[in-house]
């Protein structure tokens, strides 16, 4: 259950012709439950950035200057993504920055360093909101309207940022639930492993977990069937299947 929300800037469209990656956002989830740890790097492309990709994420030749190349954050990258599932928005654009700018670290320092896709499992979110919402816009923008996530302060894309705004998406069109407490256990100060929520059922497998109602919540809930019986003179399905 291992999920890693991953985003790139780049100064074009095409690695294959001649452009690099600059900049690589990534946030790590466990049981669909963002952990805190992340990754996340500017890159010296070694070329010059058009104007049109400045005018989409606002990262500038002088910004870059100094920070590292690619070839210098390549193993730490890889041990961060190793064996996780990567969740990408539109993924064969940023696998094919990823693999070209390992290929390119590899042959600089004698190395071979594997394509993604062979030490990680992708998952297009893109394809899956095209599934999910046929003929419809599916980029971040759209989908953040669709499930009401609030995305204003995104004025300019940014890897890290558009990674945040991605994993609510994932996680609302997968489960449709981001704000409850999703894992079932948490470690105390001691290192011990104590029950945070009687009331969250442990995951099995793949399955989401499933949130009990409280004996509160189940009689409020049957006060207003009752109410609803009321009103519809006695013909509330939903009480009689409960009674």
């Amino acid at each position: 259950m291992r999920l890693i929300v991953l985003d790139t800037e780049t100064t074009g469209l095409d690695p294959k012709q001649g452009h690099r990656l600059i900049e690589v956002g990534a946030l790590e989830m466990v049981n669909r439950r963002l952990t805190g740890k992340s990754f996340h790097e500017y890159v010296d492309p070694e070329r010059d950035i058009p104007m049109e990709a400045q005018a989409v994420h606002g990262i500038t030749e002088d910004y870059l200057q100094g920070k590292p190349l690619f070839s210098a954050i390549a193993e730490d990258f890889i041990e961060f993504v190793r064996g996780a599932e990567l969740i990408i928005h539109n993924a064969p654009f940023d696998l094919g920055f990823l693999d070209s700018e390992l290929a390119i670290a590899g042959k600089a320092l004698g190395l071979s360093y594997p394509k993604i896709a062979d030490i990680c499992k992708i998952t297009d979110s893109l394809k899956l909101a095209r599934q999910k919402h046929p003929g419809q816009k599916n980029n971040l923008d759209a989908l953040c309207r669709r499930y009401g996530i609030n995305n204003a302060h995104r004025e300019l894309h940014g890897a890290l940022l558009d990674s945040e705004i991605l994993a609510d998406v994932y996680l609302l069109m997968t489960g449709g639930q981001t704000d409850l407490m999703l894992a079932t256990q948490t470690t105390s100060e001691k290192g011990g492993a104590t029950a945070v929520n009687s009331r969250v059922v442990a995951l099995q497998g793949n399955e989401l977990p499933v949130v009990l109602a409280t004996n509160e919540e189940l009689d409020a809930h049957h006060t207003k069937l009752q109410t609803v019986a009321k009103a519809s003179g006695d013909e509330c399905l939903w009480l009689e299947a409960k009674e």
